[in-house]
């Protein structure tokens, strides 16, 4: 984990909040929760760095950049100021289940040391529309951090706009996180298998269709993550995804649990929902690779 520890303050020249743009003013679309996405061009003239110094203005608002890329990338070129923090360091290596995360009491200390406390405005991003970021999105509502977004298209947004890159590591200090767990995020093989048959409960298996018919939960709707974009790599507004959802049944006023292979793309689904103010959605991150393993869960084939 690229993370350097020092004594050190954010620095800077203090920044009044009314002279700086809203995070995600730009791309709102008409979503019920749009401080959940930042776009891009609002970003790019917070990563300029404060007068009188390189620390980028973001910074002093208490906002922290965190980078779900490798460690190769990231040193090549990232948003100023961003953390870095491997797309599978949250991962329990040792586990039967491939993308099983680690326990919480890791998570916490892994958050600890990037700093993120209660007041920390984290926003996520990667290369890949989303794809790693929105676990670390998922992850981090789920331990019950409340002011979390993802970057709308990613680090090529941020370059489109005219964002700068930087090559060197940013000093920051660690904090102490403290994790507040919320059962209603997360789903288990137990309460899939429990509300099988609710007609108020849905559950989405968002891989793509060939994976989807070489094994599934027989329930399980296949509604694959890339639908959640558009063709230039953002979230499609709200009124196309909502549509999207309730072409296949998936509307506000049921419960949702979301699967795929290994935890990550259904972490994208659950932020569109999540975009959309759905009240109940639930990530099942061990997915179709303990379900699929399993011989005492059932499971069918076909589309």
């Amino acid at each position: 984990m690229s993370v350097s520890l020092t004594r050190r303050g954010f620095g800077g020249a203090a920044i009044a909040a009314a002279l700086l743009p809203r995070l995600g003013l730009a791309q709102t679309m008409e979503y019920a929760n749009p401080e959940l996405l930042m776009a891009a061009q609002d970003l790019v003239p917070l990563a300029l760095p404060a007068a009188e110094t390189s620390t980028p203005l973001y910074r002093s608002q208490g906002m922290l950049l965190l980078d779900i890329r490798s460690a190769e990338d990231y040193a090549s070129g990232h948003i100023p100021g961003a953390l870095h923090l491997d797309t599978n360091a949250v991962v329990a290596e040792q586990s039967p289940i491939e993308g099983a995360l680690l326990p919480v009491p890791d998570l916490a200390e892994i958050l600890s040391l990037l700093g993120i406390n209660p007041e920390t405005r984290v926003v996520i991003y990667d290369d890949r529309g989303g794809f790693h970021a929105a676990r670390m999105f998922w992850l981090l509502e789920y331990l019950g951090h409340q002011n979390v977004a993802l970057l709308n298209g990613g680090l090529s947004a941020y370059q489109a706009a005219g964002g700068r890159l930087a090559e060197q590591s940013t000093p920051h200090q660690a904090s102490i996180f403290v994790p507040a767990p919320m059962p209603r995020r997360v789903a288990t093989a137990d309460y899939v298998l429990g509300h099988r048959g609710d007609a108020e409960t849905v559950v989405i298996d968002v891989r793509p269709p060939a994976m989807y018919e070489e094994g599934h939960i027989p329930w399980a709707i296949n509604l694959p993550w890339v639908g959640n974009l558009d063709e230039d790599g953002f979230y499609k507004p709200a009124e196309a995804l909502t549509a999207h959802f309730a072409e296949h049944g998936v509307t506000a006023d049921r419960n949702v649990v979301i699967h795929c292979q290994v935890g990550l793309a259904s972490s994208h689904s659950y932020v569109a929902l999540r975009l959309l103010g759905f009240p109940r959605v639930r990530v099942y991150h061990r997915s179709w690779a303990e379900w699929g393993v399993d011989d005492d869960l059932p499971r069918t084939t076909g589309s």
